[in-house]
């Protein structure tokens, strides 16, 4: 067999493996030495692999992946999520549909000092939509925003997503984290317009927008200074760690050790640091940081077996002379996102198409930090779409209230799917709105 049949047949086995459940990790590994084994003999293949694992991760840039894990664990022991969620609900109370886009803001204010969807997911189950039904919003309205503003955090940095794509694209993680702050604000902004168009216009869906007016419970009022107590911790920590990057007075990494260490002098000041707690948040920390790491191991090997067969430069040729243009080639890159969203993760989709999508955008002279973002807002709308969903499975999963069905949750993102395709084409449509910050 030629490379380039035996490169198109390791991309088809990778999408096989990976929906039968393989490890995306080990299912990059293995189909990848195979591959070169076929393309070349089993001691380059074996030196390859060797190489891949020695060279892919021995910068010093990969320090941020541990050190924001870290932080984002002891940002969710000492409690800011719920802090975050009061602040906003009792600023925006007299506002129809108040308590959802507190959600979205508080979602918003989580993502920017965690990066990680799932763990915003799982934080806002148990405070949110305990809340939001209790002032008469209804089941499907609660924790669709809450599985739907989950995905901030894998766009407003930093980003755990935006990490991965920077290592597979070789692009400064520093700007990338710049460039997602306009289009995460601008998709916070679009839920807070949406949640405010359902309640005025669909109420059956969104429930009793306006119990929290009809209701006021003037003796749980949240007082200034105990908002103050409450908020200034959360501000204080992402003036710390984002205008440190965008001053240029910390590197990405720098940024991490620095907001790590304020996180950890923040769960300790509140009392919540426990020796079980620091020792379960190192531990944690390592698992994830470990997994992400062997992940980019096996997405370097990826890399050079399929540079090696040959497809990425074939489907470059292919896309130039289809006669599809840029236009064309992004409509179809983002429509071949959003299907395998419905089917894998976020990191593995990341990993299987980056590599083949790149050069050919490059060949069209697309900027890599905009087609970076574009791609992360593709991944995300991912999380929450059928049949995976995985945002919405762990709302589903995190929920005090068993008796919501996941079907409740599937049909409450609906409208907020709508809602991010729309930003992906304006995303798509307008790239400044993605370099502004990061030229």
């Amino acid at each position: 067999m030629s490379a380039m049949i035996i490169g198109l047949i390791a991309i088809a086995s990778m999408l096989i493996a990976i929906y039968l459940g393989v490890h995306i990790a080990i299912a990059l590994i293995l189909i990848s030495f195979v591959s070169l084994w076929l393309m070349l003999d089993p001691s380059l293949a074996l030196r390859m692999v060797a190489s891949a694992a020695n060279d892919a991760i021995q910068d010093s840039l990969y320090g941020v992946v541990p050190l924001f894990v870290l932080m984002g664990l002891f940002v969710s022991v000492c409690g800011v999520g719920r802090d975050t969620f009061d602040v906003a609900g009792w600023l925006l109370r007299k506002i129809r549909g108040g308590l959802g886009m507190a959600t979205v803001g508080s979602n918003a204010a989580f993502a920017a000092i965690t990066g990680v969807s799932i763990a915003s997911a799982a934080v806002f189950s148990k405070i949110a939509v305990p809340e939001m039904m209790r002032h008469g919003h209804t089941s499907r309205f609660s924790v669709g925003v809450v599985a739907a503003s989950s995905v901030l955090g894998m766009l407003i940095p930093p980003s755990l997503l935006l990490i991965i794509y920077g290592v597979l694209a070789e692009e400064s993680i520093g700007r990338l984290f710049i460039a997602g702050v306009i289009p995460g604000l601008l998709l916070a902004g679009c839920f807070c317009l949406l949640i405010v168009v359902l309640a005025r216009y669909f109420p059956d869906f969104v429930g009793n927008a306006d119990s929290l007016q009809q209701h006021p419970d003037e003796e749980r009022a949240e007082t200034l200074a105990s908002l103050l107590k409450k908020g200034v911790p959360i501000l204080a920590l992402i003036v710390l760690v984002l205008g440190g990057i965008y001053s240029g007075l910390f590197t990405p990494m720098e940024a991490g050790a620095v907001g790590a260490l304020g996180a950890f002098i923040m769960t300790l000041l509140r009392g919540k640091l426990t020796p079980s707690r620091f020792w379960k948040v190192l531990v944690e920390t390592g698992h994830v940081s470990v997994s992400v790491l062997f992940l980019i191991i096996a997405a370097s090997l990826y890399s050079r077996m399929l540079a090696m067969s040959g497809v990425p430069e074939q489907i470059t040729h292919l896309m130039i002379g289809s006669g599809l243009g840029a236009v064309g080639f992004v409509l179809m890159y983002l429509l071949v996102i959003l299907l395998l969203g419905c089917v894998l993760d976020s990191v593995s989709i990341l990993l299987i198409m980056v590599p083949i999508a790149l050069p050919i955008s490059a060949s069209f002279g697309m900027d890599p930090t905009w087609f970076g973002i574009i791609t992360v807002v593709a991944v995300e709308i991912g999380l929450i779409t059928p049949p995976f969903g995985l945002s919405v499975y762990t709302v589903k999963a995190s929920l005090d209230d068993q008796s919501v069905a996941l079907k409740e949750v599937f049909v409450g993102v609906i409208p907020f799917v709508l809602c991010m395709l729309c930003v992906l084409l304006i995303l798509a449509a307008f790239p400044w709105l993605s370099l502004v910050l990061a030229r």
